[in-house]
């Protein structure tokens, strides 16, 4: 159900506030252009910077213009368990087909408070979880055995990995088998990552590349050498994308690329802030190498 190319969309700001007309045309523009699936109010969607109503409000936006033609997997994470209860049932209520939980930041809890974290999540609710293990923003690394035995659970369905570790794949793989669905959250090691048994990205990348990277997860997962050689040459190409969306403090550079394609402007929310003009000018050209501009 969610494997593949999924977008981990930005929040479109006006004046700072949501801009709902914009952000419904992104949903509409990743339906027609191949994305599998849309991860709204995550960390590229600048949830931390969200008021409580407006994420809500983005997620409800994405679950009903999407119409199930796309899974809509909520970004609920908190690092108040109360709080990411509160997000995960709404987005349960509302039609969300799952929830997309972060590792609870700054807290810095044990391997045993991890696991009580995600299992009174996963007792309040009833829609699948992807763990969002991202130990570069939440400073805490949650481990394979922890994620084995919250596999263990109703709900725990996989992992979004962004520890930027290709061995990770491998260790859970083994340990907790194929059915536990591996993402990465790292769009630069997708191929490889899908290489060693994942099944897909939840990409910033795909906000202004959705073909090229769904076409690129689809190849990159077949038993077709021409479809693989194809999807070689495709991770080549988004390469230089890759690096330029993470010059600076994700989503700034997203969302200047997204400017100059049209799509929704730049704002972002205090303490992010614009990125600087040599920044821009990688971007410019990482764009026109992939042919976007």
């Amino acid at each position: 159900m969610f494997k593949g190319s999924n977008v981990a969309l930005v929040t479109p700001f006006k004046n700072n506030k949501l801009d709902e007309e914009t952000y419904i045309k992104l949903i509409h523009f990743h339906i027609e252009n191949g994305t599998n699936g849309l991860v709204p109010a995550g960390t590229t969607g600048e949830s931390p910077t969200l008021s409580h109503d407006e994420h809500e409000k983005v997620i409800e936006l994405c679950v009903r213009e999407s119409k199930g033609k796309l899974p809509v997997f909520a970004g609920t994470g908190s690092n108040s368990t109360e709080e990411a209860i509160s997000l995960t049932s709404h987005a349960e209520k509302i039609g969300a087909n799952g929830a997309l939980i972060v590792t609870p930041y700054y807290n810095k809890p044990t391997q045993e408070g991890l696991y009580q974290h995600y299992k009174a999540i996963n007792d309040k609710c009833g829609i699948p979880i992807i763990i969002y293990n991202i130990p570069g923003r939440s400073v805490i690394d949650m481990s394979v055995e922890t994620m084995a035995r919250l596999f263990e659970l109703k709900n725990i369905i996989g992992v979004k990995d962004a520890t930027g570790d290709l061995d990770r794949v491998n260790q859970t793989l083994n340990k907790l088998g194929k059915d536990f669905l591996q993402l990465t959250g790292n769009d630069d090691n997708a191929l490889e990552f899908n290489m060693r048994g994942g099944s897909g990205s939840i990409s910033v990348t795909a906000n202004i590349a959705p073909k090229l990277c769904s076409d690129f997860q689809k190849f990159s997962k077949s038993k077709n050498d021409n479809e693989l050689t194809q999807a070689k040459k495709l991770n080549e190409i988004l390469q230089p994308l890759h690096h330029a969306m993470f010059v600076e403090s994700n989503p700034s550079p997203v969302k200047y690329a997204a400017k100059l394609l049209k799509l929704c402007d730049d704002d972002v929310r205090l303490p992010l802030v614009k990125v600087t003009e040599p920044t821009k000018e990688i971007i410019k050209k990482a764009l026109s190498s992939a042919k976007l501009i």
